[in-house]
């Protein structure tokens, strides 16, 4: 999970992948200028031995295969991101639920949480953007959907904004368990970055397609 924009992981691998292409087109390129030159100045009296020419040439038709084979994969791989990216863009409008920072807008969250057959009490804390604890709640002992007024204990109602989520366990009194709380949020856009589906959420919260565990109509 992130939040915010994903511009510098997307330069970091294309840098990446045009760097490997890079050195092994140059690799080529640099064989076959030695190969040429090789050939145009050999020795009339003492010509390259055909053992030895055989072996340059299937180097340098293994080197050629790689380049095209390299070309291969990144176009299959390319295409098959794009079909994945079309599948998952009928998603956009409706709610995904994951293990994510939610944006707060003066209305209600839906949350939940994953059950503890030893919790004899719950506990839902609430995070700003830095990690900071802003709030701790009880919840139910249960894996039913609660929800999050967004208020103080005195009922004034926090800013909006982005919060995290987690869930504390407890046996009576004793710390057993610490889970990220799950919630829905509504899918604005899907993106391929290097490869990967991503969605964002509203507040800019953004998860890979990987990590939602439903998807379901927009209340």
């Amino acid at each position: 999970m992130q939040v915010g924009a994903t511009t510098q992981a997307r330069a970091t691998g294309a840098a990446a992948n045009a760097g490997d292409r890079s050195v092994i087109n140059s690799d080529f390129q640099t064989f076959l200028e030695m190969l040429t030159t090789q050939m145009q100045n050999q020795d009339p009296l003492n010509p390259m031995d055909s053992t030895e020419f055989s072996t340059q040439l299937a180097t340098f038709s293994g080197v050629e295969q790689q380049v095209r084979t390299n070309d291969l994969l990144s176009g299959l791989q390319q295409a098959m991101s794009f079909s994945n990216l079309g599948d998952v863009a009928g998603w956009i409008g409706r709610e995904a639920r994951a293990e994510m920072p939610m944006a707060f807008q003066g209305e209600p969250l839906t949350l939940l949480a994953s059950g503890n057959a030893l919790a004899t009490r719950m506990e839902l804390v609430v995070t700003d953007a830095e990690g900071q604890a802003l709030q701790r709640v009880e919840v139910p002992v249960s894996d039913a959907p609660f929800q999050w007024a967004g208020v103080t204990s005195d009922g004034a109602p926090l800013p909006g904004g982005t919060y995290g989520f987690h869930i504390e366990y407890f046996n009576d009194d004793t710390p057993i368990d610490t889970r990220p709380a799950q919630g829905y949020a509504t899918i604005e856009e899907v993106e391929n970055i290097n490869g990967e589906i991503w969605l964002t959420m509203p507040g800019g919260v953004q998860v890979r397609s990987s990590e939602i565990t439903s998807v379901r109509d927009g209340g």
